[in-house]
């Protein structure tokens, strides 16, 4: 037919005139052969089904503790039991000075020296603690906001004593046992103080339970000014369990708490084996550690002030303990 070959995809023929012309190369006809089943409603990114099936997916993903497939991969949940970095000049030289037992002390390249950089740099050489040049993109990676100023602290896990190793080597003091155990208190900065009041009063150790509790990290290591290297701190499963075999084995559990029915001054059992039980600010003692208390103590107060906190509340009842063993 006249004017076919000006067509897109017509081929002449050798030999004419005008020469060849190239041909779709067999693509028209592909394009008509069939593309195969259906996929499933699933499979297909646009189709509600899919949309359903993949929200179920990162709800499930959620509450594993990882991000959908969008995120940045499953977010593991920061072990209790593995090392810390402390971050920041100011809160290294504290802990430096406390003696935290540290392992490593990281300064960035290129980082501005000052006083403080000076005197941990000199305090982890003094104390045989490694210390590492590293560059400043790998604090960056420790810092979720960046504000590392350059140096980096790393602190191994605390090792916890058994509670019945806590109360055989109280037992074995030439004193009665005297223990102290909290009960929801969340704050390291209170368990810090605490292990510091403990330990200057005289006490054996301290009880914390393994959930719902601080624990033995850089911030309660700074705040018990060195105290936690000397003090046994244990960690028990179940919290009422432990009091109840203490108690079995001659200590008498008392409870701290605003509204006791003991107070400090008709405080008559000072001098016997005494396990002090500190409940949080807030909540005070949770119903089944109160339950089991031999005595539940409260602290007379001349001022307004309703309650103490935690770890002031203890150190009033353990210098009270102290002076009357002393007498």
């Amino acid at each position: 037919m006249a004017g076919n070959s000006a067509r897109r995809g017509a081929i002449r023929k050798s030999g004419t005139k005008k020469g060849q012309v190239v041909g779709s190369g067999g693509k028209r006809r592909r394009g008509l052969e069939g593309r195969g089943a259906t996929p499933p409603a699933e499979a297909r990114t646009k189709h509600p089904a899919a949309k359903r099936a993949a929200a179920a997916a990162r709800a499930e993903q959620k509450q594993q503790g990882g991000r959908g497939q969008g995120g940045r991969g499953p977010q593991r949940r920061k072990s209790d039991d593995g090392p810390e970095t402390v971050l920041g000049r100011n809160p290294v030289l504290e802990c430096l000075r406390a003696g935290v037992p540290a392992t490593a002390l990281y300064v960035a390249v290129g980082t501005e020296n000052d006083d403080r950089l000076s005197e941990s740099v000199q305090r982890a050489a003094d104390a045989n603690i490694s210390i590492l040049e590293v560059p400043r993109t790998d604090l960056d990676r420790l810092s979720a906001n960046g504000l590392h100023q350059g140096v980096a602290l790393q602190v191994p896990p605390y090792r916890y004593a058994h509670p019945d190793d806590l109360l055989a080597a109280a037992r074995t003091a030439q004193e009665p046992a005297l223990l102290v155990a909290l009960d929801n208190i969340t704050d390291p900065r209170n368990l810090g103080a605490v292990v510091r009041s403990v330990a200057a009063f005289g006490g054996h150790g301290v009880l914390i339970p393994e959930r719902r509790s601080a624990s033995v990290t850089a911030v309660a290591w700074r705040t018990s000014a060195g105290a936690a290297a000397r003090l046994p701190v244990a960690r028990a499963t179940n919290l009422t369990r432990t009091l109840k075999d203490w108690a079995a084995k001659g200590c008498q559990i008392v409870g701290l708490d605003a509204g006791g029915d003991v107070t400090l001054d008709d405080f008559d059992v000072a001098t016997d084996p005494l396990v002090i039980v500190v409940g949080s600010e807030g909540k005070g003692l949770s119903r089944l550690v109160r339950e089991n208390c031999d005595a539940i103590l409260s602290i007379p107060m001349s001022g307004p002030v309703e309650s103490l906190n935690a770890s002031v509340a203890a150190g009033v009842v353990l210098a009270e303990v102290a002076r009357r063993r002393r007498a």
